[in-house]
């Protein structure tokens, strides 16, 4: 069974006991989160969509951890103009094991 689910603005495919990484959330390390944005839910003939969302479905995710992803170097250059510019940029996120997927019908 997987879910197709709205998250940060975002959608996203799950299944019982996978890992995906999110924008960071508001919510602790090692609490429970859960996402009733649920656009489809099943599998094979058992697939139901919702219009917009899928009524009695959520997703319920473990927060593992909330970390910065790995640096990003943004660097500017024009030539014979002496102009160069490094920056380097890191995401905020959050680390999200699916726990169970709930289809209430």
């Amino acid at each position: 069974m997987y879910a197709v689910i709205e998250i940060s603005g975002k959608q996203e495919i799950v299944r019982p006991g996978e890992i995906i990484k999110t924008d960071r959330l508001k919510v602790e390390q090692g609490a429970d989160f859960t996402v009733s944005n649920v656009l489809a839910v099943g599998e094979g003939e058992d697939l139901t969509f919702g219009s917009p969302y899928v009524e009695g479905a959520s997703v319920v995710f473990d927060v593992l951890e909330n970390k910065k992803d790995r640096k990003v170097v943004v660097f500017k250059k024009k030539r014979r103009k002496r102009y160069e510019v490094k920056r380097g940029h890191r995401q905020h996120l959050s680390v999200l094991k699916v726990k169970e997927i709930v289809n209430q019908r």
